[in-house]
């Protein structure tokens, strides 16, 4: 038997001006003034994302991650939660989950993978860069383990 389940957005807080673009999923976060949200992206519960800020399609924002102010975060991003520390999927107990705070004015390009870390204000993460480790000085970050650019 197949469980088909409606794409919907439920218990959203938001500010004015927000766009979000369907087909998506998003539930028990908040989106301030002027966030736009494009189609195919899932935002869980808890997440804030902060004015200004735009989210293009296909991309992923778990729980315990908040973006700050104008940022971008384009096609296909994923943030990840769960860092399988102990050598598996941390299989619903969320006190294994981690945090990730991404400051204002950063820019994520498409594809990019974002671990549990802090993002400090003014940083670039071009495509396809895996940021694995906390980003303290604004810059550019490119590649797979992501290194600030010279």
């Amino acid at each position: 038997m197949v469980k088909f389940l409606n794409v919907s957005v439920s218990s959203v807080s938001s500010g004015a001006n927000v766009t979000v673009v369907e087909p998506c999923n998003l539930y028990e976060c908040f989106l301030a003034d002027n966030v736009f949200v494009g189609p195919f992206v899932e935002i869980q519960r808890g997440v804030s994302i902060g004015e200004g800020t735009r989210i293009q399609s296909h991309s992923l924002i778990c729980e315990l991650v908040l973006i700050g102010q104008d940022c971008f975060i384009g096609h296909g991003v994923v943030f990840i939660n769960d860092t399988f520390e102990c050598g598996s999927p941390a299989r619903g107990d969320k006190s294994k989950w981690k945090t990730t705070n991404v400051g204002n004015r950063v820019s994520i390009g498409s594809n990019a993978t974002i671990l549990p870390v802090q993002i400090c204000d003014d940083v670039v993460i071009g495509a396809g860069a895996v940021v694995t480790k906390s980003i303290n000085e604004p810059g550019v970050y490119l590649g797979n383990p992501a290194v600030k650019q010279k």
